[in-house]
């Protein structure tokens, strides 16, 4: 060629940029003794603060008592302060009559007169004891004797009932550490040493920012192909969870000088920058780039042997961390708790985190990629043997993972999979963990959670998984739910769910729901066809593209004897809810596909009826009279779940 160029074979091309991505994948180890080493030692910033305004900062010094608390021995009750040698013979038969001296003590009273031998001096409970009195004897075990002498019914020993002087904190006793989280206990240590202000770590404030040209604040309208910015939201909250400061600066588009302006300001003012998105290197990740021109030492890691969160990048700017996290909102969060918490809390003179762990079995076989530590969420739930933890299968964009997990497990680098029956360690998101007190598992419809409302408003935790009908039978053979949703259709008996049933089930009728052909309205290809004709007519247009549902879906079942052994396009699309199929038909995605009616009405979609299936419930006998499925039972039998269900667009059985 004349010009001199090298024509690149695309599979090297493709090589080229694969290395140009991920320059280096590292160890999470390794990724963090770096980041680390780049970061400390580094003195922790302090401050002194008035002793209410302290509620949730890290002390940055011991804190000694300046004084005894309490600072005089005092009386523990209401009676009468007395020398315990005079009541050495006292007894119910046989009580010891004390002269009364002429005061009473009581809290905030200085004593003035000694007690003296055979003399008693009444006192309250807090007042300080008077010179002479070595014990206190209870008002209950007394009895007067005219009004200048009191009648004693029981022997005292030295020290009844008195707190001396420093028994509660000594002074020059260390009182609390530095790195302790100052709490409304530790306020009450201090206030009560008269302490009115001490010196905490100064909260690092951490500068948030999101990047992305699809991102929309909350409250803000959706145009095409735009997403709401949670990750702004969840990370300024997670920073100020574990000691910092959050300050978000908003969401910047993908535009270099933009974006290079913002991280500036945001490293000038605050101690950190957080960054969400923009860690790929893809065209449009640009933060990685200009993190190079920003300070020394820069990137000390891009590309961390995590799943979820493999395009992590750590980098110093001249002492100011900055870190990129990964887009999706599951990775953003598992790598901002597993990485970046433990520098956070360090830096606000924290202690690191304790995270509470349980033993759990896992139900069903996980897959696991080489070479990367896996973290996968979890559902706990009370099983025969123990907790079973059931992993959510809501992928890395997830946004309610972590809010409707319990907590997480790790599968090592160096393993492909987790097996099912693995007694595996959970790591908590809580420190304790509370078994929800009702389990359903199977197939999820929207009219199941216009039932457990009744239940949460009673106060009771309703725990719903969905794993598909038969997903839900398994786990109710193996006892791990109370109950299994499920819409399975018998071609033999040509009935709903009841064949499906085995020894230690039985069945809950619930709701009737019409499945049919979804499609967008105006489609001459579908209108005023019936189920079986218009997916006959899909299948003479090869550009005709479905959508279809997960394997042990009942739907799945319904579709695949519609289309006998036919594979359309879009065969193999498989989203495991009807909400997905509708948005999947409406944004044009697919063409066609099955699902419910209120789905499809929701979203305005034309609808073609197919079947009247049943949706039920298999419930585990044994487990019937627990307090919660009664509950539910009655709740779905109530007037108000019926009429709910009905207007929602289902027909209550």
């Amino acid at each position: 060629m004349g010009s001199g160029m090298t024509m690149i074979p695309q599979s090297q091309d493709r090589s080229a940029l694969e290395q140009e991505q991920f320059l280096k994948i590292l160890s999470r180890e390794e990724a963090m003794a770096r980041f680390e080493a780049a970061l400390f030692p580094r003195a922790i910033p302090s401050e002194t603060r008035k002793l209410a305004d302290t509620l949730g900062t890290a002390l940055a010094e011991d804190v000694t008592a300046p004084i005894d608390v309490p600072p005089f021995d005092r009386s523990n009750v209401d009676g009468f302060a007395v020398r315990s040698a005079d009541l050495a013979a006292a007894g119910e038969g046989a009580p010891v009559r004390l002269a009364l001296n002429g005061e009473t003590i009581h809290c905030g009273t200085a004593p003035r007169m000694q007690v003296a031998t055979g003399t008693a001096t009444p006192i309250a409970t807090g007042g300080p004891l008077p010179r002479g009195a070595d014990a206190v004897v209870m008002v209950e075990h007394t009895q007067p004797a005219g009004p200048d002498a009191v009648d004693v019914r029981r022997a005292a020993s030295p020290g009844q009932f008195v707190s001396y002087a420093g028994s509660d904190i000594a002074r020059g006793e260390a009182l609390l550490r530095a790195g302790t989280l100052v709490g409304s206990r530790e306020i009450g240590m201090l206030a009560a040493c008269g302490i009115a202000e001490v010196a905490v770590a100064r909260k690092p404030r951490v500068a948030v920012i999101s990047t992305g040209d699809e991102l929309v604040q909350p409250g803000e309208v959706l145009a095409p192909a735009e997403i709401h910015d949670t990750n702004g939201a969840i990370v300024a909250a997670a920073i100020d969870e574990n000691g910092g400061e959050a300050i978000f600066l908003g969401a910047i588009p993908d535009d270099e000088a933009k974006l290079e302006s913002a991280m500036r300001r945001a490293l000038a003012d605050a101690d950190m920058l957080v960054l969400s998105g923009g860690t790929s290197k893809g065209a449009g990740d640009l933060s990685h780039r200009i993190i190079s021109r920003l300070g020394q030492p820069g990137v000390v890691a891009h590309g961390v042997a995590l799943k979820p969160g493999k395009p992590l990048c750590l980098a110093v700017c001249d002492g100011k961390p900055v870190v990129i996290l990964p887009g999706f909102p599951t990775s953003a969060m598992f790598t901002f708790h597993d990485m970046i918490v433990p520098v956070l809390r360090r830096m606000a003179g924290l202690p690191p985190r304790s995270d509470a762990k349980v033993s759990a079995t896992v139900p069903v076989r996980i897959a696991s990629e080489l070479g990367r530590t896996e973290f996968v969420m979890v559902s706990l739930v009370e099983g025969r043997g123990g907790l079973i933890a059931y992993p959510s299968g809501k992928g890395s964009g997830a946004i309610t993972s972590f809010a409707q997990a319990d907590g997480f497990l790790r599968i090592d680098a160096l393993a492909d999979q987790m097996p099912a029956g693995t007694e595996a360690e959970v790591t908590l998101f809580t420190p304790h963990v509370r078994v929800p007190d009702l389990v359903i598992v199977g197939s999820h419809c929207t009219g199941l959670d216009l039932v457990t409302a009744q239940l949460a408003h009673a106060g009771l935790t309703v725990r719903s998984i969905a794993v598909g009908s038969l997903g839900g039978l398994a786990a109710a053979k193996r006892g791990e739910c109370d109950l299994a949703p499920i819409h399975l259709f018998d071609d033999r008996s040509e009935t709903y769910n009841t064949p499906y049933l085995v020894e230690g089930l039985e069945l809950v009728p619930g709701w009737r729901r019409m499945q049919g052909i979804v499609f967008r309205k105006g489609d001459k290809r579908f209108e005023g066809l019936s189920a079986k004709d218009a997916v006959a007519a899909a299948l003479t247009d090869p550009a005709c593209i479905m959508v279809n549902r997960n394997q042990g879906a009942g739907t799945r079942i319904l579709i695949d004897r519609l289309l006998g052994g036919a594979r359309p396009e879009g065969y193999w699309n498989q989203p495991r809810s009807h909400n997905a199929v509708a948005a999947a038909v409406a944004q044009q995605r697919a063409d066609w596909g099955m699902t419910i009616a209120p789905v499809a009405h929701a979203v305005g979609l034309g609808f073609i009826p197919l079947a009247e299936e049943h949706y039920d419930f298999a419930l585990v006998t044994a487990r019937k009279q627990r307090p919660a499925v009664q509950a539910f039972l009655d709740a779905l039998g109530s007037g108000e779940a019926r009429t709910a269900l009905e207007r929602a667009g289902f027909r209550p059985a």
